[in-house]
């Protein structure tokens, strides 16, 4: 007797630690393991997000500027790259994505990335995967302000300051609208970064540039981009890369993830043709930096609406970017003098502002988009759309002034007249791009 009231004892025991229904071994399947599927797309994705910064944006901008700035360019998007994943391990990540508690900042749960969870929190990939996947947001979003201050801010500046706006600014920023901050609960949409990418980086950098000042000789003296070539170059690698930025923000591999890249297609595809169009009309000429200029502003109005919209909506998104933006530029430059050189403000701040508004609009079902939420409304959700747009923005600048000053008490923001006329690729690192000579 007692053998049997054994065996049934370890029959029941056994049982017990099987789900009793379907739905329980499923729920326990998503606890304890990533879809492998999921993983390996945003992993993708994290290397296609790496390719848009190094190399994409350093040859779009390195091309833009005077051949003696070339590498000055080039380095600084490096050195960017470098300490924004240094500082995003060490404490960025959980600023943005640790335990949620006033909205405002994340907890500090995840310092160093010690205690991450075996598959992130209502996802189906592994948190490191999706921590180092934020993390080429991270990257690149400071990077973005490196063309406005290009062949006159010093080195040792840009570093600093950039270090320290990617924990003070964007940080906090994707906190509010990606990890459950106060934004989020508000009901703010921005599908992969119009506001917490393009519109930090755009209103910063024309900040930074005014605080700068205008390049010697700007703008009477012709500043030529050197080699249109490389611009293209780099704007083709971007496009690429926009794919694994808007498409691996599906956060899965679905059909979600395949809207959002046909809608960046479309965008970019429709801004370049409609920006080499007006050039056509103004100038006489379409230019190839003209073509890349309006991919990148095609591709930045449509990152807040990649999955909200349809592929109309994505349409009517690029002819609207290229239009606004490109006669932003004449506004900033012609109108109001700031010399952000290689235009951040109208492209991405422009562009992203533009496309965190069109999807207010766009998500509508009359346009084929996914739809309002059940008690929401298109002039609600506009009214939402302004308050991210418009706090955010002012975050950044406010903070960018105080960050760009407090650092150049400390590292100087502007090169010297004799190192910026010897141009900064000599004067700061020592080297030239091209050796004409040899």
């Amino acid at each position: 007797m007692f053998r049997n009231i054994i065996t049934i004892s370890m029959v029941i025991a056994f049982f017990a630690n099987i789900p009793l229904f379907a739905q329980d071994a499923v729920e326990l399947a998503q606890v304890d393991a990533a879809d492998s599927g999921d993983t390996a797309w945003i992993l993708s994705s994290t290397a296609l997000v790496m390719l848009m910064t190094l190399p994409g944006l350093a040859l779009f901008y390195g091309g833009l500027v005077r051949s003696k700035n070339f590498l000055s360019v080039l380095i600084q998007c490096g050195a960017v790259a470098a300490i924004a994943s240094i500082l995003w391990v060490i404490v960025g990540y959980t600023l943005a994505f640790g335990e949620v508690s006033n909205g405002f900042i994340g907890g500090g749960n995840a310092w160093m990335l010690i205690v991450l969870s075996d598959v992130r929190e209502g996802l189906f990939i592994p948190e490191s995967t999706f921590a180092i996947f934020q993390m080429a947001f991270a990257i690149i979003t400071p990077a973005l302000m490196v063309g406005a201050w290009v062949e006159r801010a010093r080195f040792g500046w840009v570093v600093a300051f950039c270090a320290l706006w990617g924990l003070v600014v964007y940080a906090p920023v994707a906190h509010w609208v990606w990890g459950g901050g106060w934004l989020s609960k508000l009901g703010v949409i921005d599908f992969a970064g119009g506001i917490v990418v393009h519109t930090t980086a755009g209103v910063s950098a024309l900040v930074a540039a005014m605080l700068v000042g205008k390049r010697t000789g700007w703008p009477k003296s012709l500043m030529l981009p050197h080699s249109p070539a490389l611009t293209f170059v780099g704007a083709a690698l971007l496009w690429v890369g926009w794919f694994g930025f808007n498409g691996g923000s599906a956060v899965a591999a679905n059909d979600d993830a395949s809207s959002a890249i046909l809608n960046t297609h479309l965008a970019a595809a429709v801004a370049s043709i409609i920006w080499i169009l007006i050039e056509k009309i103004k100038i006489g000429k379409p230019t190839t930096v003209g073509w890349a200029t309006g991919a990148i502003a095609g591709l930045a109005t449509i990152t807040p609406a990649a999955i909200d919209v349809s592929a109309g909506g994505a349409i009517i998104i690029g002819i609207l970017a290229a239009i606004i933006c490109f006669f932003a530029i004449g506004l900033i430059k012609n109108k109001l003098k700031i010399d952000d050189s290689l235009d951040v403000f109208a492209v991405h701040g422009v562009g992203g502002m533009l496309g965190s508004i069109l999807v207010a609009i766009l998500i509508s079902t009359s346009f084929g988009g996914t739809g309002y939420s059940d008690d929401g409304s298109m002039i609600g959700q506009i009214f939402i759309q302004l308050i991210g747009i418009g706090s955010v923005a002012l975050w950044s600048a406010f903070i960018t002034v105080i960050l760009a000053l407090t650092v150049s008490m400390v590292l100087p923001m502007r090169a010297s007249a004799d190192d910026e006329r010897d141009g900064l690729d000599i004067a700061n690192h020592g080297e030239r791009a091209w050796d004409i000579e040899s």
